[in-house]
């Protein structure tokens, strides 16, 4: 039988290659807890395609609020994920209402209902992409974390609203939408348009939108980025990728609702080996 932590590394690596790649940039006796936390956001991000009705998939987000509360300590006996991460969280003493608003925001997944605002989507960037990269910092280095927790909340939504874009043909095969209905107004289209047959005229048009609202994010994480200690690099490392995904995302337009472009191992490789060792340059 596999070791308990192989399993779990072994499911970031399916599930979450970029992630996977820039854990092992951090110091080895880190590597468990940073993918206990990847599987863990892999584990409720598919909730959803493995439990096809929204209230089955809230007894099973109840489930893990119900366990990293404390209030089950039993219940992660036996559950590889479930030991690791309470291990996590105790071995780096993780705030646990961290992981209690990343739930309460996933449950938003587990359902068709329009994303209202820009501010809305920002909260729910900020409460699971940010929340992770905080946590993680929080692992590599717990004095330095803090001072950079603005800068979290910058990258995951920078990160998070690129995967969205990428993810635009699974949502929409779901009935999905995740840009912000004040968006789609002001581009003149609807959710309805969006989600129907091409995406409508101004499919286009929308994915520009997303893209412009993501670069935002990335420049004000850039322009900060410099300043990252190198025993936190790993944490903000797959921003070294989001980026290039916002290029072929912007290339792609109206496309992109279709298909998934992806990028080469090579290409990766190098992004996150160069930012890995650099560090983001001060002019971005």
């Amino acid at each position: 039988m596999k070791d308990a932590a192989d399993i779990v590394a072994n499911t970031v690596r399916a599930a979450d290659r970029d992630r996977y790649l820039a854990t092992l940039y951090a110091p080895q006796d880190k590597r468990d807890a940073l993918f206990a936390l990847y599987a863990f956001n892999a584990e409720i991000a598919g909730v959803r395609d493995r439990i096809h009705e929204p209230l089955p998939g809230e007894v099973r987000l109840q489930w893990w609020r119900d366990l990293l509360a404390g209030s089950d300590p039993a219940g992660a006996a036996g559950h590889p994920l479930a030991e690791a991460l309470t291990r996590a969280i105790t071995d780096h003493d993780l705030p646990r209402q961290a992981f209690d608003n990343y739930l309460e925001a996933r449950i938003f997944d587990l359902y068709d209902d329009p994303m209202p605002s820009r501010t809305d989507l920002e909260g729910y960037c900020g409460e699971t992409a940010s929340a992770l990269i905080q946590l993680a910092a929080m692992v590599l280095d717990r004095d330095a974390a803090p001072g950079f927790a603005e800068l979290a909340g910058r990258a995951g939504c920078a990160q998070a609203m690129a995967g969205l874009l990428l993810l635009l043909p699974l949502h929409r095969a779901r009935g999905q939408c995740f840009v912000p209905a004040e968006i789609l107004a002001a581009v003149g289209s609807s959710r309805e348009e969006f989600l129907a047959g091409s995406g409508g005229q101004g499919a286009g048009n929308v994915v520009a939108a997303m893209v412009a609202l993501a670069r935002e994010h990335m420049a004000a994480f850039a322009a900060c980025a410099a300043d990252l200690p190198p025993a936190l690099r790993p944490a903000f490392l797959p921003l070294a990728l989001t980026g290039t995904y916002l290029d072929k995302a912007e290339a792609e337009g109206a496309a992109l609702l279709e298909k998934t472009p992806r990028l080469s191992n090579l290409r990766r490789h190098w992004l996150l080996f160069r930012h890995a060792t650099q560090g983001w340059p001060r002019n971005g």
